[in-house]
């Protein structure tokens, strides 16, 4: 979310852009359902050098933070136009996690985009950056699939904007394109060179550029803020640990560990059938259901006893926690 955001309710304005979870299982799905396959989003806890490296290969980083005015913050000069790099200015509204997602995937030539991507890269790759938000904005796919992941309101509310006291978030994506290590932040005029990829026969040696990076950041708010969610755009776990175990049994590896990956595997697949599950109960519109029972409840009389058993409840934990403690 920018921090000039406005609040819409979608399906008022079916043009408008509908804030979503940060969730990897929504992420995952989310990049599934615009064509991209092999890929998937993992959500970090830390940025321990062994978690990171046991999700190799990391195709990119997005990081989510609360959003203040850079005031006293270093500037960083846009970097020198770099062929093959796709960068897009964040001109819509709720849809920075999509966009900063969108700027990993687009700048992975190893990643198998999907027809709608690779149309959408050769269509916009002569576009200036704000020229390229436009073109994600006015996606009906891209925007589309977004949106399916949105809640169901069940109030129609108010277009207003943003306020200083609200809670605002952003989310910045980090990633290796030619060699180098660049961080792409929407707000910014342009994207912002970390430095070289210190072993350019690593492919996941960027990341020790640009953990610092995140780390230095997290500190910097850490006093203040607590809320930060890092992800990690990983290749398919699925897929990773199958390719393990059919190369291990073709070395003739011992049972431990075929045992091992095949638990690793097995654990995936359930995580993968609960972010299924998760999904499809967060696109369930549970409203119609809730008013029902609330009307059949008040028909049969017996909604007001309800209330008042509630209500009655509540003043007693209330008046119980307000009591002094005896003594011991």
């Amino acid at each position: 979310m920018s921090p000039q955001a406005h609040f819409f309710n979608c399906a008022e304005d079916p043009m408008s852009w509908c804030t979503i979870e940060s969730d990897p299982g929504v992420f995952t799905a989310l990049i599934e359902d615009i064509g991209v396959r092999g890929v998937q989003v993992e959500e970090l806890y830390s940025l321990d050098e062994a978690q990171v490296a046991a999700l190799a290969p990391v195709h990119g980083l997005v990081f989510l933070f609360k959003y203040e005015a850079r005031h006293g913050e270093e500037a960083a000069a846009p970097a020198v136009a770099d062929d093959g790099l796709f960068f897009a200015r964040q001109v819509i509204s709720n849809a920075c996690a999509t966009q900063a997602i969108l700027s990993i995937l687009l700048n992975c030539p190893d990643v198998a985009l999907g027809q709608m991507l690779r149309d959408f890269k050769a269509f916009t790759s002569d576009f200036p950056p704000d020229m390229k938000g436009l073109a994600i904005s006015n996606s009906d796919q891209i925007r589309l699939a977004h949106n399916s992941f949105s809640r169901a309101e069940p109030f129609v509310v108010e277009e207003r904007k943003a306020t200083e006291d609200d809670d605002v978030y952003h989310f910045v994506a980090y990633v290796p394109v030619n060699g180098k290590v660049y961080e792409l932040d929407g707000l910014r005029e342009g994207p912002i060179c970390l430095g070289q990829v210190p072993e350019p026969d690593n492919r996941d040696s960027w990341l020790k550029v640009a953990c610092p990076v995140i780390q230095k950041r997290i500190e910097k708010y850490a006093a203040s803020e607590i809320r930060f969610n890092l992800l990690a755009l990983v290749r398919n776990r699925i897929e990773v640990y199958e390719e393990q175990l059919q190369a291990l049994i073709e070395a003739g590896g011992s049972e431990e560990q075929a045992a091992q990956i095949q638990a690793d595997l097995a654990a995936e697949q359930q995580k993968r059938e609960n972010w299924a599950l998760e999904n499809k109960r967060r696109k369930h519109n549970y409203i119609p259901f809730i008013i029902q029972l609330l009307k059949t409840l008040a028909e049969k009389k017996q909604l007001e006893p309800l209330i008042k058993q509630q209500l009655e409840a509540r003043t007693s934990a209330t008046a119980n926690a307000a009591k002094p403690t005896s003594a011991q």
